[in-house]
């Protein structure tokens, strides 16, 4: 069964070390998701239905928005122990370093890259101070995360390469239709969603609001969605705001079963064990 050793959580975003035994279903991500393997035999992950391998040697790298899977090695015995960094754009813009631009959908230019002796160091070091220590300075695990995160997609620091891609993260376009069915999803998290109505609602017929919104989001609107509601799950989770049974029923959930499933196949672990595990560090909200 599939666990959390420890979630950390704040204005960076979301860094968890799991303990993994199943395959997740696809979804998708508004962060910059970057995936290390700790331990354990060697997995994959479907990233827009291709494998990538998570080996000691490789890293996963998932650009926002880019559906993807886990994908467990079931003939392999054993956990396999994954890293897992779930990176807020604004982060890196809030300290004004160039790659702030992590926001550009084609930020990754590949899925699996080589990870450096430099990256395994560190890697190996966030790991430790996950699994053993009863506490880590913000200040320490950002700094921890800046630097891991650099070491894996930027190794050579070639950053004025990169700064033409970053700055053409801000200027990406949004057809105002679409903005308008992202409105709404975000306004009614608590009730089934007619696709079909959604799209009369925005002015579109259904096979043509479909393809618009794969084309500005890069998802469809039902894995959109369903990013919407786990992020609100997962802020309730953290502020304590009410029930498990209160959160599954604001989200439209018609038993707190069906939530709890529904979290563990996008995550691997239950609403409840995130709950118990996760360590707060600010309480900075940043809107998908």
């Amino acid at each position: 069964m599939s666990s959390a050793i420890k979630i950390y959580q704040g204005r960076f975003g979301r860094v968890a070390l799991l303990d993994m035994d199943a395959p997740l279903v696809h979804h998708a991500h508004h962060h910059c998701h970057l995936l290390i393997k700790a331990a354990g035999p060697d997995a994959f992950f479907a990233v827009n239905e291709t494998l990538q391998p998570l080996t000691g040697e490789t890293a996963v790298l998932v650009n926002p928005w880019e559906p993807h899977a886990y994908r467990h090695n079931a003939e392999a015995k054993g956990h396999t122990v994954i890293l897992a960094m779930y990176i807020e754009p604004e982060w890196l813009t809030s300290i004004q370093h160039p790659l702030g631009g992590v926001g550009h959908p084609r930020f990754f230019p590949q899925s699996c890259v080589p990870l450096s002796a430099q990256a395994r160091k560190l890697s190996e070091e966030l790991a430790l101070e996950m699994w053993w220590s009863d506490g880590i300075a913000s200040a320490r695990l950002e700094g921890l995360l800046f630097e891991l995160m650099i070491s894996v997609i930027d190794p050579d620091k070639k950053w004025s390469e990169l700064s033409q891609q970053m700055e053409l993260g801000y200027r990406r376009t949004s057809d105002p239709r679409i903005r308008k069915a992202i409105a709404f999803l975000r306004d009614n998290l608590g009730v089934e969603i007619d696709m079909n109505m959604l799209a009369e609602h925005c002015g579109l017929s259904r096979a043509h609001f479909f393809a618009l919104f794969h084309r500005c989001t890069g998802v469809t609107p039902n894995v959109y969605f369903n990013v919407l509601r786990m992020e609100t799950a997962i802020r309730d989770l953290s502020a304590n705001a009410g029930s498990l049974t209160n959160i599954s029923y604001d989200l439209g959930f018609s038993a707190p079963s069906h939530f709890t499933r529904f979290f563990k196949q996008h995550l691997g672990i239950t609403p409840s064990e995130y709950r118990r595990v996760v360590e707060i560090f600010d309480t900075d909200e940043v809107e998908i």
